[in-house]
């Protein structure tokens, strides 16, 4: 089995008497798509911070490629390979959507402006918005906002893609496209963490699921197995049966 190329080990997180991580472990292999759910105020925003730099643990340590990068900034940790996107899209506004791939590649991906326009157009036609690259960011619909989060974290060439809630707010057939963009993107080479509530886009796209509950992992396996344990399902209060039947 190969090394993981994401690992979390004993990693806890308390924001006050609020246990949000409790010594958690996590391992992502390299190609690998691996879903996370759980009720709202499980903690899975926080672990995306401890992952992506944001946030710093209380304990364990975060270890990307062999390297403990537990207490590299953002920035380092976005060079060296670590993406994400956000649950609310954060684009410049006020910028074009292409001038907004630039930024990212530049600061994100650290090459060269004028290096980037040649790949930065070809993620914006994979990510169906080359037709939009003119347009004002803040001009977008939904859907494309979130296209536009998945084409700028893209833009910084991340090795690991951390999908925050990407299908929130989106109707089924735009649910549909964003699963076949996110499966492109895996095909491409990138491994991803996605944390969702649309449970039927996880079952279409990921290899593990990964429950959250009270700060710890409470079930880890194959997604339509882990989905129907009665613990699982209990959490969710019957949520889970409605999704996947709209899925069906």
């Amino acid at each position: 089995m190969p090394a993981p190329l994401l690992a979390l080990e004993q990693i806890s997180k308390r924001f006050g008497a609020i246990v949000v991580a409790n010594r958690i472990d996590l391992a992502l292999a390299p190609g690998e798509a691996l879903g996370i759910i759980g009720p709202n105020g499980a903690g899975k925003t926080t672990l995306f911070g401890m992952i992506s730099g944001t946030l710093a643990p209380d304990g364990g340590r975060v270890v990307y490629a062999g390297r403990d990068i537990t207490h590299l900034p953002p920035a380092q940790r976005c060079a060296l390979g670590i993406g994400r996107s956000f649950q609310i899209p954060q684009p410049f506004s006020g910028m074009s959507v292409f001038e907004n791939l630039v930024v990212a590649a530049a600061f994100g991906g650290g090459r060269r402006e004028r290096d980037a326009y040649e790949s930065c157009m070809a993620i914006l036609t994979r990510c169906g918005l080359a037709g939009k690259a003119n347009r004002l960011a803040g001009s977008l619909t939904l859907l494309d906002r979130k296209r536009l989060e998945l084409a700028r974290t893209l833009a910084s060439d991340p090795k690991v893609l951390l999908l925050d809630e990407v299908a929130g707010g989106l109707t089924e057939h735009e649910c549909r496209d964003l699963i076949a963009l996110i499966g492109e993107i895996r095909r491409s080479g990138v491994s991803i963490v996605w944390i969702e509530h649309v449970v039927h886009a996880l079952l279409a796209s990921v290899d593990r699921l990964l429950v959250l509950h009270n700060g710890a992992f409470i079930a880890d396996g194959e997604p339509r197995a882990v989905i129907k344990r009665p613990q699982v399902a209990e959490i969710y209060l019957g949520q889970i049966d409605m999704e996947i039947s709209a899925d069906a």
